[in-house]
């Protein structure tokens, strides 16, 4: 019988050896590679988005959120670059395959999420408010007190803090009575159909130039806009220089308070909704209606 040889062959070893280099050549051409596009593509990635949001005046968050994004896609296109430069499309191809289904996956699990977050990002750069503003939206309102990624926090006028996706704000009508220098305040003012409107309405635009805060320009006004059941309705309109909160409810309720104690003093009427009811009730006589008796029979 002839031995088994117990040593490899030479073609053997130098099969595996040739292996072993050819692998160690490609991992260093891939880091090599890698190193390389990463490092410029990182810096090119970067200083681009920072200069052009910069120039257009993007809010500080959405530039480092942004930059943090073009970072992560300068590592994906250095990674896809470099495994085909060292000869990795099988795998590449196979890496894509799985990261496609996996972002598929992520995306229907967190849609709300990922919405909550792009509109998070488009209300930072729009800018439709700011801390501090008092803003109303789906018949709630409130003071903003932080703008995040996710969610913005509002303080409501009770000393309550509500947490609020950013989808509901980003895809509903929200009103920002403080976002110009100025701010108009209506209010509906009722009188008797027999007072004097000339008179009704020189006393409201007197006594909104009396109010501490009511602009002289534009000036006060007045204007008859309704004709109620049981009123005439006068709208006094002025003007507030510093549109806050505060300051929108204490100047309405200083102009109310005045007109109302001033039509007291000259007899115009502030009526109140009545109603009047007309006609005759009859009643029938029940003198012939004869009784019955409704006593329990086996107890009576």
């Amino acid at each position: 019988m002839n031995p088994i040889p117990l040593q490899p062959s030479t073609d053997v070893i130098a099969n595996i050896q040739g292996q072993m280099i050819e692998a160690i050549i490609t991992f260093v051409t891939f880091v090599v590679a890698f190193v390389a596009l990463y490092y410029v593509s990182k810096r090119l990635f970067k200083h681009g988005v920072q200069q052009g949001m910069q120039s257009r005046g993007v809010n500080a968050t959405v530039i480092s959120l942004s930059v943090s994004v073009a970072e992560v896609l300068a590592l994906l296109v250095s990674v896809a670059a470099a495994s085909t430069i060292a000869g990795f499309q099988v795998v590449m191809a196979a890496f894509a395959t799985l990261s496609s289904a996996l972002a598929l996956a992520i995306g229907f699990a967190a849609q709300d999420l990922i919405s909550n977050f792009v509109s998070g990002i488009f209300i930072l750069r729009d800018e439709p408010f700011h801390v501090g503003d008092w803003i109303e939206w789906n018949g709630m309102k409130g003071v903003v007190r932080e703008i995040q990624l996710r969610t913005t926090k509002i303080e409501t006028f009770d000393n309550e803090v509500i947490t609020v996706p950013n989808s509901d704000l980003a895809n509903n009508p929200v009103t920002n009575p403080v976002s110009n220098d100025t701010l108009r305040l209506p209010f509906l003012f009722g009188i008797g159909y027999d007072d004097d409107i000339k008179q009704a309405k020189r006393i409201i635009v007197e006594e909104a130039k009396q109010i501490d805060g009511v602009l002289s320009n534009p000036e006060p006004s007045v204007r008859l806009t309704e004709l109620g059941d049981s009123y005439v309705g006068l709208a006094g309109r002025v003007w507030i220089g510093n549109p806050t909160r505060g300051e929108y409810v204490r100047v309405r309720s200083d102009f109310v308070e005045a007109v109302k104690e001033r039509f007291d003093e000259e007899g115009i009427d502030i009526p109140y909704p009545y109603t009047e009811l007309t006609g005759e009730v009859a009643v029938s006589e029940l003198a012939d209606t004869p009784l019955v008796d409704q006593r329990d029979p086996v107890s009576g």
